[in-house]
């Protein structure tokens, strides 16, 4: 593949997310993984500031996305509703995704330094996604609703079978339906 070709930051994930798999990620370096995508090292570092970066990027996206639809919620949906329908329409961005989520996940899982980055992000989105929320009522009940949320959400396992993440699945991601749609559902 030369450097010419279409979509290097995509090759570049999959080069790395193999090598992760197949070698681990500490053992893996950048030029490896420039070279199983067929690249310089020099592209690697136009698309990617280090090799953590490439099961990180894209963050900035989903805070974007998430917050984008819970401001877009109604002033008459209930917390619950409004965070269900912001989780709803992120889950879009991994609807075809699922086979790299669970790889990127058990890579993360495996190095103690990239679960501590993986912490780090989530506290970030969680932030932005309370402030969010605050702003748009109240803020006991933003925060209630966001532990509620936390308490469910941080039980979901990516390689459970139960776990249907797709956004044409009825009631909260992550859990068998129960057949309730949130009262604001897009």
């Amino acid at each position: 593949m030369g450097r010419w070709e279409p979509d290097a930051a995509g090759r570049l994930r999959e080069a790395a997310m193999a090598l992760y798999t197949e070698q681990g990620f500490e053992r893996t370096t950048v030029a490896e993984i420039a070279d199983r995508a067929g690249v310089t090292a020099r592209t690697f570092f136009r698309h990617f500031a280090d090799k953590r970066e490439v099961l990180f990027a894209g963050s900035e996206e989903l805070e974007q996305r998430m917050i984008g639809a819970l401001a877009a919620a109604p002033p008459s949906a209930g917390p619950m509703d409004a965070i269900a329908a912001a989780l709803l329409t992120v889950a879009e961005l991994f609807a075809d995704r699922r086979d790299y989520s669970r790889r990127r996940q058990a890579v993360i899982a495996a190095t103690p330094e990239l679960r501590e980055r993986e912490l780090i992000k989530m506290s970030s989105l969680a932030t932005a996604f309370a402030e969010a929320h605050a702003m748009l009522g109240d803020r006991r009940s933003s925060e209630q609703a966001l532990g509620t949320a936390d308490a469910h959400f941080s039980q979901i396992q990516p390689d459970d079978p139960a776990i249907d993440l797709s956004p044409t699945q009825p009631g909260p991601p992550g859990r068998r339906s129960s057949g309730r749609q949130p009262r604001y559902a897009g």
